[in-house]
């Protein structure tokens, strides 16, 4: 199985993606998380060791409890292959490239129509 089909199996099912939704801002301890939910401890508890084999979750010993956080780097692959859909981002990227030329145009043109040796102004120093 490959990456990305391994991070989907795990985001399958809408309580495995509740989770994560629920440790996007702070670890929790399974308690915690059980808690949010209406199906049974060991059920949750075996959504909790999928998302772990995935490595969308870690978990760390913490006393008597275990705290589960979210591994965001592990969603990168599946955010990249998403990203693909996301037109509206795609449009951005292109903006910001062009702005990017024509910055780069400017100063260019800017560097040519000034003699190496005249004084720069202090307004040529700061948009440039």
């Amino acid at each position: 199985m490959d990456e990305l089909t391994d991070l989907a199996d795990a985001i399958a099912d809408p309580v495995r993606r509740e989770i994560l939704v629920m440790l996007r801002h702070a670890p929790l301890t399974a308690g915690d998380i059980a808690a949010g939910f209406s199906i049974s401890r060991p059920a949750v508890s075996r959504h909790l060791r999928v998302l772990r084999e995935s490595g969308l979750v870690r978990d760390e010993q913490a006393g008597r409890h275990r705290r589960y956080s979210l591994n965001r780097s592990r969603l990168g692959p599946l955010t990249a292959w998403l990203a693909q859909f996301d037109t509206q981002r795609s449009g951005w990227s292109q903006r910001l490239a062009a702005l990017e030329t024509e910055v780069h145009r400017t100063r260019r043109d800017r560097t040519r129509s000034t003699p190496a040796d005249a004084p720069r102004t202090e307004h040529q120093e700061d948009t440039a």
